[in-house]
């Protein structure tokens, strides 16, 4: 299995990279490749797939398991690395093998790259807007139905950080579930009684509710749409005594002033809900 250029980033499970190929080529190939049957079957061919634009590279492991799930005959040569610069122009990789094969499984090939390339450069964009200090980016659960552990190692490649993975591993005690609690420390106490050792993270929306979940004893409060002197006074209140979270209305032009606060995180959807796929081409070669 591939590898990024920064050993430190884990890719998904090999299971997850495999189960989300065989549903794109379920969808995409279906009865079979009607087109591709127009070439000769014992036809051969090599192809070159180049980017069109600047970016972060991602998701080779999935783009070696769909050209090799569709022909183990295939082979590729890759010349650049997850989580790496690509320029225009560049060549990524270089693919042979069966003709019929790898025009089956080119679009495919090239939705995962392009899609988790632009979910990496877009999270590059905005780590280079607090370079300097000393706050991390975060993603949330705002991702593409079935591709969430392969956007969140998107994020990674491109220099952000995961918030929780899902519903499952971590509590983010919102709005909705303190009414239905009964408050705040009513909910951090049954969340700390039904699973002892999960992180408990609340939302609050005032300096007073945040004094709240301090004194109930969460491990970190997401200081929902509060203001630069806001959360200015959110972290001299705290003191490092828990983790603070800044969340909501984060823009380009927001993020810099926001992450001077002091606040630890920030996090923002846009990471992964308005990334926009790379451009990339795939040429047969003569």
């Amino acid at each position: 299995m591939t590898t990024p250029s920064d050993p430190s980033i884990q890719l998904p499970n090999e299971s997850v990279i495999k189960a989300n190929v065989s549903s794109a080529l379920d969808e995409d190939v279906g009865s079979g490749d009607i087109t591709a049957a127009l070439i000769a079957e014992d036809a051969s061919a090599r192809a070159r797939v180049i980017s069109r634009e600047r970016g972060i590279l991602c998701g080779r492991a999935w783009v070696d398991t769909v050209f090799t799930s569709v022909s183990s005959e295939i082979t590729i040569n890759w010349h650049a690395r997850d989580g790496e610069a690509i320029t225009p122009d560049q060549t990524l990789f270089e693919v042979a093998g069966p003709a019929r094969a790898l025009l089956t499984a080119e679009r495919a090939a090239l939705n995962f790259l392009q899609l988790l390339s632009g979910t990496a450069t877009l999270c590059q964009q905005y780590a280079d807007l607090v370079e300097g200090t000393s706050v991390r980016l975060l993603d949330t659960r705002k991702t593409l139905p079935g591709l969430r552990e392969a956007q969140k190692y998107a994020v990674r490649c491109g220099g952000c950080h995961n918030h929780r993975m899902g519903l499952y591993d971590a509590f983010l005690i919102k709005e909705n579930h303190i009414m239905a609690c009964g408050g705040i420390a009513a909910a951090v106490a049954q969340a700390r009684a039904q699973q002892p050792g999960k992180w408990v993270e609340v939302e609050v929306e005032s300096i007073e509710e945040l004094r709240s979940a301090m004194e109930a004893g969460c491990d970190r409060a997401m200081l929902d749409n509060f203001s630069l002197a806001q959360m200015q006074e959110a972290v001299e209140l705290n003191a490092n005594a828990i983790e603070l979270e800044a969340s909501g209305n984060v823009t380009r032009e927001t993020l810099r002033p926001i992450a001077e606060t002091g606040v630890d995180f920030i996090s923002i959807g846009a990471l992964t809900k308005d990334c926009k796929a790379l451009d990339l081409s795939m040429r047969l070669l003569d």
